[in-house]
């Protein structure tokens, strides 16, 4: 109950929205929330960018070179593409060399309900980007493959939504490593398909812990 969507929303929208989001109940989770920005939209619109461009040029300004990046579910790219510069790479749906191996990169989240918001994109677009990917030694996406004990989130009680196009390029072509993100609290942080680990990349907001690939995998 902190931060831009309550300075946009109000406290009262925001607390129907959360109540709602963990009943499950989304497409009336959105309807509420929008409910607090009637007859103010555009003064909604301009909190939240702001909000969102001011944290965006906190994390880039502290972006290395050769820094390579997707992105997530509630992610507006066009607001960071400015920032990019030639150390530091926006990557989705393509795959880049990097000391030896093939990383891939898939961003963008799923929905939960019936309306899309900000970076969430239908299976069918999702699968898209996937089949436009090469046979990849490492896979980073933001979504989950569609494994239930992956995509289950225990703080929440329920599952987010998972990918079948991502299992099955795994399934089909076996990359060593499968990182994601998305799910915060995760029922299984890893799981083993084929020669392949699926990892969770975590929740580094509330671990403030990186993780690093193994060396020379």
């Amino acid at each position: 109950m902190q931060g831009p969507i309550v300075d946009a929303y109000g406290a009262e929208a925001v607390g129907r929205f959360v109540r709602l989001r963990n009943a499950g109940r989304f497409d009336e989770a959105g309807m509420a929330l929008r409910a607090g920005s009637i007859g103010r939209e555009d003064e909604v619109r301009a909190i939240i960018q702001a909000s969102v461009r001011a944290q965006y040029e906190q994390v880039f300004a502290a972006f290395p070179d050769g820094t390579y990046l997707t992105h997530g579910n509630v992610d507006t790219p066009a607001l960071f593409a400015d920032l990019l510069r030639p150390g530091v790479r926006h990557l989705d749906g393509e795959a880049v060399e990097l000391d030896g191996i093939t990383v891939g990169f898939v961003g963008g989240g799923l929905p939960r309900g019936s309306r899309r918001h900000l970076s969430e994109q239908t299976q069918e677009e999702l699968t898209a980007k996937v089949a436009r990917l090469p046979k990849v030694d490492v896979l980073c996406s933001h979504m989950p493959p569609a494994i239930d004990d992956l995509r289950y989130d225990l703080l929440a009680g329920r599952p987010e939504p998972g990918s079948p196009a991502l299992l099955e390029y795994v399934e089909r072509h076996q990359p060593d490593y499968h990182y994601f993100g998305h799910v915060h609290q995760p029922r299984a942080a890893r799981a083993r398909v084929g020669r392949t680990w699926i990892v969770n990349a975590g929740y580094f907001r509330g671990s403030e812990r990186m993780l690093t690939h193994p060396a020379g995998a």
